[in-house]
């Protein structure tokens, strides 16, 4: 997966890196030789073999502090990968406040306060490569997640807004859009065997395409992804939103 890539010397954060997305590609960064620093709520495995940081990254006051220790012992920062978020579902009017204030707070607004606290440092370096975890929700609706899409959706703005501000010091920040991807987040919401496959063959009630390619995403799919913005293969690209679905969303 990481045998094209070279991150040797380099040092990546990870958000969300005790599962899921993250975790994969906090993975494929140390099999590519990087010095890694995963950050997440919980880490419930016994070994992970990155350097790992407890931090509620909705919590702005946490962030700080946690990214103040770690750039205490090294001030360089070379690829910063926001991969942490949640689901919360719903119809609209029936949706907890409270569940549509987290899906923000943690979807956006975890990015936002990793921002604030690095923007600075890759600005001094003039170098550095920032790729955020969206999702394909933020680019087609879907019944019953108002929240979690609205959060991508805002996710993605921001990130495109950084990229702008970033370009004038040779910082690029890319976007990789996964689809339905083989997760802990993504089976939670499967009440049956037969779920995967209807999720891959479409819900026509709810306005929903299949997937064209047949399968769903692997999360080390999704990780090359990242590795690839990140690296000096994709030194000409930002601003890009990478949507990575199997064709769920027919190129949009």
């Amino acid at each position: 997966m990481s045998a094209s890539f070279d991150f040797s010397g380099k040092q990546v954060w990870v958000t969300g890196a005790g599962q899921g997305i993250g975790y994969h590609t906090a993975l494929a960064f140390v099999a590519a030789g990087a010095s890694v620093v995963g950050f997440d709520k919980q880490f419930s495995q016994s070994d992970y073999p990155f350097q790992r940081e407890i931090v509620d990254i909705a919590d702005a006051w946490q962030v700080k502090r946690v990214c103040e220790k770690v750039l205490s012992d090294t001030r360089h920062l070379d690829v910063l990968v926001n991969a942490a978020g949640i689901l919360r579902t719903g119809s609209t009017e029936e949706l907890a406040f409270e569940d549509w204030q987290a899906c923000l707070a943690v979807n956006a607004g975890g990015a936002f306060n990793l921002f604030q606290q690095t923007l600075p440092v890759f600005r001094q370096q003039r170098a550095g490569a920032i790729v955020t975890v969206a999702s394909n929700a933020a680019h087609a609706p879907r019944i019953g997640m108002s929240a979690y899409g609205a959060s991508k959706a805002a996710l993605r703005s921001l990130c495109m807004t950084v990229a702008l501000e970033m370009a004038p010091y040779g910082v690029r920040c890319n976007i990789v859009s996964p689809g339905s991807t083989d997760t802990a987040m993504q089976r939670s919401l499967w009440q049956s065997p037969e779920d995967e496959q209807q999720m891959i063959a479409g819900y026509p009630g709810q306005y929903k395409l299949g997937i064209p390619l047949g399968k769903i995403a692997r999360p080390d799919e999704i990780a090359s992804a990242v590795l690839f913005l990140a690296s000096d293969s994709a030194g000409h690209i930002t601003m890009q939103d990478i949507v990575v679905d199997g064709g769920a969303t027919l190129g949009a």
